[in-house]
């Protein structure tokens, strides 16, 4: 387990304080690390996204500040702070916002 993550554990946090924004970019922040998934932190600045793609496992996107459109298998979905989705395993998905935003990707490798 890395120094940064270490000093994460039992402690209360805000998501939102965790990362900073960086106009033009994506940045991320792993939060857990372990063989069974991951919890990694984004923010987007606007304009920004991931394009599509598939993962093999099942994974979780909660939104925790700013609105972005989550594709999966062709369905837009538009997700405000504090709504969450889950993508399915082997399909394809993307997310894409005009305005900056973060968010929480849980990804379950089971």
């Amino acid at each position: 387990m890395s120094e940064e993550t270490t000093n994460l554990t039992a402690r209360v946090l805000t998501m939102t304080d965790l990362i900073a924004y960086q106009e033009g970019s994506v940045v991320s922040r792993t939060l857990i690390d372990k063989k069974i998934g991951t919890l990694t932190l984004f923010a987007f600045g606007a304009g920004q996204g991931l394009s599509e793609h598939t993962a093999p496992y099942d994974a979780v996107v909660q939104i925790v500040d700013g609105e972005a459109d989550v594709t999966i298998a062709g369905t837009v979905h538009h997700l405000v702070a504090g709504q969450m989705i889950i993508m399915p395993a082997n399909q394809p998905h993307s997310l894409r916002s005009d305005q900056r935003f973060k968010m929480l990707l849980v990804m379950i490798r089971a």
